[in-house]
């Protein structure tokens, strides 16, 4: 072997070995930080198992959310007394990546890990958190919602893509009335009256769901690069649109007001929402305290606040703002997403 081919032979034999460090030290690196996920972290909240109902209880209102915190039960749903939603949780031991209830209904979307690939399922839960029934899903989890009544639940996957900030990916919202389990699987299938007159179109995607009532929701609607604010009328099946610019709606409980998210110009494409509020009697928008990218579905904490997810150290923590554009953003919890509140 000359010295040129022996000079090659070393490079390839040092590049292998370099490349075989770098891949174990990814694995081991990889294996750490699972392990690390699965132990409770110093300073992280108190988290212990225990039962955990969607009834409203005795005593007081209760916090429900998806424990983000590090440790065996990360991704359940726990428990918290509302006024004391740093205080310690109940983990319930089911595990959802997102969730929703009301009037003693949960949703629970669920992921199924497979050795080739993960599927995932949207699952009604009792008020003990029990399985009533499943429903495949045709994607990754994003958006959930139970109506006031329990009676209907409403989830949101994406088919293909994972964010809302670009525009190559496709959603599917289904709906199920818990009572006679009849699903509308795709709300695409609903007819669209668009600025007052029929619309048909093979880009439309619907998404965020949010109840009025058993008949009457509200929810977006995507189609050749905008998004609208719709009502649906489930028994009619029609989508109605309102108002432009409306992402991931969250309906007040006195129904007349809808916080969103809104695309502001001049803010960075991958991070482009700010939190707003509308008015449905006369369409007045109001821009929220909350000066950061809000990539979540708010929820109405009272007829007065909103409470929200942004990215924090476990991976989300919730914040509330007053809904009227006055005060300022305050945390509510570390380590946690997809809230309700019960009672």
């Amino acid at each position: 072997m000359n010295l040129r081919n022996r000079t090659r032979m070393i490079i390839l034999l040092v590049a292998v070995v370099l490349l075989g460090a770098v891949g174990t030290g990814a694995v081991l690196n990889a294996a750490d930080r699972t392990a690390r996920r699965d132990q409770a972290q110093p300073g992280g909240p108190s988290v212990t198992p225990g039962p955990v109902s969607l009834q409203v209880q005795s005593g007081g209102r209760q916090l429900l959310f998806r424990n983000m915190a590090w440790g065996p039960h990360r991704d359940e749903i726990t428990s918290v007394a509302a006024d004391r939603p740093d205080g310690p949780r109940t983990a319930s031991g089911v595990q959802c990546l997102r969730f929703h209830a009301a009037a003693g209904t949960g949703i629970c979307l669920q992921a199924q890990h497979g050795a080739l690939e993960d599927t995932y399922r949207a699952v009604v839960l009792d008020d003990h958190l029990r399985e009533l029934r499943s429903f495949p899903a045709a994607g990754i989890p994003t958006r959930s919602r139970v109506s006031p009544s329990g009676h209907l639940a409403a989830w949101t996957v994406f088919v293909s893509g994972d964010s809302y900030a670009g525009s190559d990916f496709s959603t599917r919202t289904s709906i199920v009335d818990v009572r006679d389990w009849n699903l509308r699987e795709n709300l695409e299938d609903f007819s669209v009256v668009l600025d007052g007159h029929p619309y048909q179109a093979h880009d439309i995607n619907i998404w965020g769901v949010t109840f009025a009532d058993d008949t009457t929701f509200y929810a977006t609607l995507a189609s050749a690069g905008r998004t609208h604010l719709v009502r649906g009328d489930l028994g009619a099946r029609t989508l109605t649109t309102l108002h432009d610019n409306v992402e991931c709606p969250s309906l007040s409980p006195d129904g007349t007001r809808v916080a969103y998210k809104k695309r502001v110009p001049g803010l960075p494409a991958d991070a482009p929402w700010r939190l707003y509020v509308l008015d449905l009697a006369t369409m007045t928008e109001t821009a929220t305290a909350e000066q950061r990218n809000i990539d979540d579905q708010a929820l109405w904490s009272g007829e007065g606040t909103l409470v929200y997810a942004l990215p924090g150290d476990y991976g989300a923590d919730l914040w509330t703002v007053p809904a009227d554009g006055s005060g300022s953003a305050q945390p509510v919890t570390r380590a946690a997403v997809a809230p309700a509140y019960l009672g």
